[in-house]
């Protein structure tokens, strides 16, 4: 049986039957020799011999010179070689620097100082540049060898494929008498790549290779590392990494890692997910960044399921996640919608003592944010602060526009405030945030505001600013003012887009021009602007609000037969039609039309139903309604709170509703006025007078007016148990809130 010895990645070496190879592996016997920390492995059945080294034989009176100038500079070793020498200039040739070296060859700086002598008057050959590299390699100056091979490849205007191969053919010439020691192959190798001639790095290895030597890991890794990095030679690396496996390179894990980074890279995961699984079998265990860079993989492309596989399959190894794992997990938690579990591994980020940094929090604030959940955002933000990592200027506008969005400028004002006192410069996107804030508001001055600020501030508005405040216009029905201000943006050299358009359509909606809007619509396409799915489901909700349900269902056709796909927006505008219409088995039908579609349906989406449900006072199928909603993993909102709780308590289901208001403040949800007056009403019929009155009293700190009978009732009770003082108190409330209702009927008049 033939026998082989396989260079470990450990520095061991191990006896193995050729039939018992990897089949990547060159099925040859051979040796390994262990040099400078490299390894290098020489075939004893395939490799070519090193020629003999063979030069011109001196002549006796060359002899006599040569012989003449080596005791001179050997005796003389501490005095300068130009003075020296300086005797036998005139009879020093090229030829006699080589015999020289010979008699001299085992005194290395005696060496590299005759060399750097005969600098002094010509370039050397490649033959002799090859000798002093060689002596260098063998007295283990690896530095100095360094140096005389870059010098060399460095020039400038270097014929490469000449250079190269004359070069090459030098160095391998002189090889056997001069040192034999492998690395200069190396070295060579490592010049190459780092001059950028990696075409002359790979005909050295397969030149050495044909000699029975595979250069080293670390060099071949270089040559990995520095192709890797070029975008167009991505696949040129991974067919590099194959060609010399094949030859017997034994790559070690920092080499597979490159490759599955360029696996990744191109999108090939799965790939880089069985390369990860093949290097085991290949004697090479992955580490964490092995891991680390697969579980990123698959989190760019949402594979969360294999994420946690790997993750756990990491710590069966017990091999600990780093940062790099916990952040690409992070940030795909986030993107999945699972903000709660993407805080849960931060938990356990700071649990493996591993410090999250400022991207780690921004990126959890703005999940939390998106997802509406400001109240955790926030949260976040002050732990933040807590252990010393400071809000840039993407944290501070993730949580401005978490607070925007839940309609809380007063916070939102005042971080950005703070932001500007810790010597932040908001950029366009965060002047944007806020002003579109202050739009959806209805804080228009507030809005005009801040963006005259940003441009006193050098901060050039965009158009996402221009429609945010047309949008805000549009809606307090000033239409012709965002027309205005949209020709203002256009003379800026902005250009309109389909959003600007779709807020001018919404507007004109909105104050019942939906002939202007179709108009619009029709203006754009001649613009070159195609509506899309928003410009249709704006329209459509405009009509299913006037009652012209079949207009929204060929407005619905059409936009089908255009082929843009509706969202679960455009469902919900079609079932609040259908709803509002009194089209409830319609509504239905659409409900479980778009469930069998594979359609996900939201709170709305039900919220339209129930309602409805509701105001007929059918209470069993709103229940019923509502248990299929959160069977389906379909989390209620405030609405469906309110909802609920007003149908319950006309209904006078007086524990549901008190179960549902309980629950809902749990989750961070608030009653609207209507609903506590449902609630108080309901409570009352029932003579749960204590309950009723803790909600009333609620309801009035929170800024809520009472209807008159829920006042009326109040009153008289307390004027009965002689409770004056309270009496009074509603009294004047009373009275303040007819002054005001009289003075707000003055303005309108």
């Amino acid at each position: 049986m033939k026998i082989g010895v396989i260079s470990l990645t450990n520095g061991c070496f191990k006896l193995v039957p050729q039939s018992s190879y990897l089949g990547h592996f060159l099925r040859i016997s051979f040796k390994d020799i262990l040099l400078g920390g490299k390894h290098f492995a020489f075939y004893s059945t395939y490799g070519r011999p090193f020629p003999d080294y063979s030069p011109r034989q001196p002549t006796i009176k060359d002899s006599e010179l040569v012989q003449n100038i080596s005791s001179t500079i050997k005796q003389r070793r501490f005095e300068t070689l130009r003075h020296v020498l300086r005797p036998f200039e005139s009879k020093f040739r090229p030829d006699h620097l080589i015999w020289v070296l010979m008699n001299i060859k085992n005194d290395t700086g005696l060496v590299f100082n005759f060399y750097e002598w005969a600098c002094l008057y010509r370039e050397p050959s490649l033959e002799v540049r090859s000798i002093v590299i060689h002596i260098a390699v063998a007295s283990k100056d690896l530095k100095m060898a360094h140096s005389l091979i870059y010098d060399f490849w460095s020039k400038l205007n270097l014929d490469v494929t000449y250079s190269f191969s004359c070069f090459v053919e030098r160095l391998i010439y002189t090889y056997k008498d001069w040192g034999s020691d492998p690395c200069v192959f190396d070295l060579f190798f490592e010049v190459l790549v780092q001059v950028g001639f990696l075409m002359e790095a790979r005909r050295l290895f397969e030149k050495m290779v044909s000699y029975g030597l595979v250069i080293s890991v670390d060099s071949c890794k270089l040559l990995l590392s520095n192709m890797s990095s070029q975008s167009n030679k991505k696949r040129d690396t991974f067919k590099v990494f194959m060609e010399f496996l094949e030859a017997g390179v034994c790559w070690d894990t920092g080499s597979y890692n490159i490759i599955l980074h360029i696996l990744c890279q191109l999108g090939k995961i799965r790939e880089a997910h069985h390369l990860l699984f093949q290097m085991e079998l290949r004697g090479c265990l992955p580490d964490v960044a092995s891991y680390s860079i697969v579980i990123n993989g698959y989190c760019c492309v949402g594979e969360l399921e294999k994420v946690m596989r790997l993750v756990n399959e990491m710590r069966m190894k017990g091999l600990k996640p780093n940062a790099f794992t916990f952040n690409s997990i992070i940030l795909l938690k986030c993107k999945s919608g699972k903000v709660a579990d993407a805080e849960r591994v931060l938990r356990e980020m700071i649990a493996f003592r591993i410090l999250p940094d400022n991207v780690v929090y921004t990126t959890i604030i703005d999940g939390f944010c998106k997802s509406g959940d400001i109240f955790s955002a926030i949260k976040l933000f002050e732990e933040m602060q807590r252990v010393e990592i400071f809000p840039d200027i993407i944290a501070y506008s993730a949580i401005i526009c978490g607070l925007c969005q839940s309609r809380n400028m007063t916070e939102a004002d005042k971080l950005f405030h703070e932001m500007l006192d810790r010597g932040l410069e908001p950029d366009e996107i965060t002047y944007t945030t806020l002003i579109d804030g202050y739009c959806k508001a209805g804080k228009l001055k507030e809005a005009f505001f801040w963006h005259n600020k940003m441009v006193e501030k050098g901060v050039t508005p965009n158009v996402v600013t221009y429609t945010s405040l047309a949008d805000g216009l549009c809606k307090q029905g000033e239409v012709d003012t965002a027309n205005e201000l949209l020709h203002e943006m256009s003379a800026k050299g902005l250009e309109l887009n389909i959003c600007t358009y779709n807020v001018i359509v919404n507007g004109l909606c909105k104050t019942g021009n939906v002939n202007q809007a179709i108009k619009l619509m029709e203006d754009m396409e001649m613009t070159g602007f195609h509506p899309d799915t928003i410009t249709y489901t704006t329209l459509m909700d405009a009509y299913c609000k006037s009652g012209e349900i079949s207009k929204a269902h060929e407005l619905l056709r059409t936009m089908l037969d255009r082929g843009l796909q509706p969202t679960v927006v455009t469902f919900n505008v079609l079932m609040n039609g259908f709803c509002t219409s009194g089209m409830l088995e319609d509504g239905e039908r659409l409900l479980k039309w778009m469930l069998e579609k594979g359609i996900m349906a939201n709170a709305t989406t039900y919220n339209s139903l129930m309602k409805q449900y509701c105001i007929r006072s059918n209470m069993r199928v709103t229940t019923e309604i509502y248990r299929e909603m959160c069977a389906r993993n379909i989390m209620p909102d405030n609405n469906t709170y309110n909802i609920l709780i007003k149908g319950h308590s006309r209904a006078r289901n007086m524990k549901e509703a008190w179960y549902l208001h309980r629950e809902m403040v749990a989750k961070g949800f608030d009653l609207t006025d209507s609903s506590y007056n449902a609630f108080i009403k309901g409570l009352l019929k029932k003579k749960k007078y204590w309950e009723a009155k803790e909600l009333f009293d609620e309801m009035r700190r929170k800024g809520f007016i009472a209807d008159q009978e829920i006042f009326n009732f109040f009153l008289e009770k307390n004027f009965d148990e002689g409770n004056l003082g309270t009496a009074l108190e509603l009294c004047d409330e009373v009275i303040e809130r007819f002054l005001i209702d009289k003075v707000n009927e003055d303005n309108h008049t």
